[in-house]
């Protein structure tokens, strides 16, 4: 055979051409190697994603929980309903003392922590219940029952600034229809989380505690049933998504 080409017959011309280009250029082939993710890597970013996940469910669950508490707060302050209330709205709110010290009428210890996730109807009364005691025992009772259908949203709690006895007929009185939870506190505590208004006494008022156990409401020291219902009212509606059965 004669004239032999250095080029490939057979290959196409593209492929050709390509040959020919590169045929002198004598620089080696270069390669550029990606080091792999090793295992204790993949590990902790695994990890760091699961917690990432993890904590953005339980804002989610707090968010979910806290709603209802935050639209009456919305309902009261941010639309400004305070001059259609009746009562005494505690701005800011007050907590209830993790600390505080109470025991059931039999002695024995309870957590404050245990009285959250219900509306509270509170009265300060002494163990020996005058007719002031009476008298805001009888409205606690009347205002949870004319709530009608959202009445198992509130819990009626006694509270007892000393440690005289409870006569057996009050006892029974008190575990009459939906019980009253009666618990002992001393007074220095009671008096540093709950105020009177001025010129009054702590056993002269109602007050309201919300399902997280702070106080937010206090009636008048003339109690009228029919217009601290309304407060009530605005209240419940605000927290329609809130429905707790009570203790």
């Amino acid at each position: 055979m004669s004239g032999s080409k250095s080029s490939v017959p057979d290959a196409p011309a593209d492929i050709r051409t390509e040959m020919q280009a590169g045929a002198g250029d004598d620089s080696p082939l270069s390669f550029t190697v990606h080091s792999q993710p090793q295992p204790a890597e993949l590990a902790a970013l695994a990890e760091q994603q699961r917690t990432r996940a993890g904590r953005l469910r339980m804002l989610g669950v707090v968010a979910v929980c806290a709603a209802p508490v935050v639209a009456s707060y919305f309902s009261f302050y941010v639309l400004k309903l305070q001059g259609r209330a009746y009562s005494d709205l505690i701005t800011p709110t007050v907590d209830m003392p993790a600390t505080l010290s109470l025991q059931d009428l039999d002695g024995k210890p309870v957590s404050a922590e245990s009285l959250k996730g219900q509306w509270l109807l509170t009265v300060v009364q002494p163990s020996h219940c005058d007719a002031q005691c009476d008298r805001l025992m009888f409205a606690q009772r009347q205002l949870r029952e004319m709530q009608g259908k959202e009445r198992d949203k509130f819990d009626k709690l006694w509270l007892i600034p000393d440690q005289q006895p409870v006569s057996a007929e009050l006892r029974q009185l008190i575990s009459q229809g939906t019980p009253v939870t009666a618990l002992r506190v001393p007074a220095a505590q009671l008096q540093a989380w709950l105020k009177p208004a001025e010129g009054h006494q702590l056993n002269e008022h109602l007050f309201l505690i919300d399902p997280l156990g702070r106080w937010m409401m206090r009636s008048p020291a003339q109690l009228d049933p029919s217009k601290f219902k309304k407060d009530l009212d605005r209240l419940v509606k605000a927290n329609a998504g809130w429905d707790r059965p009570g203790r």
